[in-house]
């Protein structure tokens, strides 16, 4: 674990989730010796643009994000297909019972009523049309990294 180091993001997750097996170093403060990562040919991975103490609370975010890849871990795997960046964008919003709720200041708050229509093609729409408007909004870097895939 590096803060220099590839960026974890999804797709690495799911390269690194196909592995037999996966050894991580976790350094502190200044690191790991030099010598010793290219002896053993470490691959350096990053959990963002900053630098922590040391590498085992990043080891622990890799741990997570790529076991729940692994086959048997999640219980519905299909589910993976609709999270956040599994396909470029960030998931759309969750809404739960109950189908509405009021605030301390007295407002209620409701589930958009498309969702409770039960017409599948509107809700499937009005997910991604939600995903791409959370995307813009929160990531606009992942719109532009879609926008160049295309090109």
């Amino acid at each position: 674990m590096s803060p220099r180091g590839k960026v974890l993001t999804q797709k690495l997750a799911q390269e690194l989730a196909g592995e037999s097996d996966i050894t991580i170093l976790c350094g502190r403060y200044e690191g790991v010796d030099q010598r010793f990562l290219d002896a053993y040919d470490f691959e350096e991975i990053s959990i963002g643009d900053y630098v922590m103490t040391g590498g085992e609370i990043p080891a622990m975010v890799l741990i997570d994000t790529v076991v729940r890849l692994r086959d048997g871990v999640i219980g519905k795997e299909e589910s993976l297909e609709h999270e956040s960046h599994s396909h470029g964008l960030l998931e759309h919003p969750h809404y739960t019972r109950p189908s509405s709720w009021t605030d301390k200041l007295g407002r209620t708050h409701g589930v958009p009523d498309v969702l409770t229509s039960g017409h599948h093609a509107k809700i499937e729409a009005w997910r991604k049309e939600q995903a791409i408007k959370l995307t813009r909004e929160r990531r606009p870097d992942l719109m532009l990294a879609k926008s160049d895939k295309n090109s």
